[in-house]
Formats: C-alpha cells, structure tokens, sequence
C-alpha cells in the first residue's frame, strides 16, 4: 500500500517535516520455524513485515492487514511482543518520521509468500539459520517473537 492519505494530507501542510505516527511490526513464523520477509524496494535491505496504521485502526488488525497487502499471507496473532519508539527515519523523498511502533509474534494461516504491493521487490520464507542481514531492531523482535511468553517487552 502506498502511503496513507492522511499522511499525504499532513504532508501537504508540513513538507518533509518530522512525523510521529502509529507504526507495527509482524513476525510471522511458520510450522516450520520460518519467518517471513520482504526486500523493500526504497533501500533493499529484508526486513520483517512492517507498515502503518490508519486513523482508528486497531494495532492486531493493522498488523494483520499489512500481512496480507505485502505478501498475500494469511496470519494470525499470536502474542504482543514489543512496545517501543523507532526512529527518526529519513526516507529516500527526504520525509522523516518516528514511530510509536507495536510488534506482534504471529502464526501462518494461509496464502503463498509473494510481493503482493509496490513496497517490496521480493517476499519469502527464510529459515533461523539462513537469514538474510536484518537490521538491529529487526534481529530483536525476531528473537522476542520466538522466546515470546505472553508478557511484552517494553523500555522500562
């Protein structure tokens, strides 16, 4: 999905100003202990399924529908495992935007990894011990994801 419109909206009266805006991260695992990822097309780094929220939208179904608009995957939640700020970001277009970012563990339900957006230039399934580079942040929501016990972590 391209950028939201209310974005674009508030781009209209800010410029390249810094935003801060509702961001999630899923991380889907498989029965086989894979985790899905999309090489994002404004950097090429893999990452793990990230986007953000619409006005009002609930984080679980944000995070569910841009599964599912990425990918074509069908998931479920499994856990909330991580609360945390992110950021500033500065885009290729020179946007900037940090993020209040909610990450959940969630389970493959159905569908076949795809580039399913203009976000991504590539989508797959990769086991634990192949894993493409991933950024810091990325590395640790993976781990959370797959020690997840219910109880999020958060900056205390």
């Amino acid at each position: 999905m391209p950028t939201p419109d209310f974005v674009l909206s508030l781009r209209e009266k800010i410029g390249h100003d810094l935003l801060w805006l509702p961001g999630i991260t899923g991380v889907v695992l498989n029965d086989d202990r894979q985790v899905l990822l999309v090489r994002r097309t404004d950097n090429g780094r893999w990452t793990l399924i990230t986007g953000m929220l619409e006005p009002g939208e609930e984080p679980a179904a944000g995070t569910l529908r841009e599964v599912e608009e990425e990918t074509g995957v069908r998931a479920e939640i499994e856990h909330l495992i991580h609360v945390g700020s992110h950021g500033p970001v500065t885009f290729p277009n020179q946007d900037q935007c940090s993020f209040l970012n909610v990450a959940f563990s969630c389970r493959y339900v159905s569908g076949s990894a795809r580039v399913n957006d203009d976000e991504s230039s590539d989508a797959g399934w990769f086991g634990l011990d192949r894993l493409p580079p991933l950024s810091e942040r990325h590395a640790l929501l993976l781990n959370l994801a797959l020690t997840a016990d219910g109880v999020p972590a958060f900056q205390r």
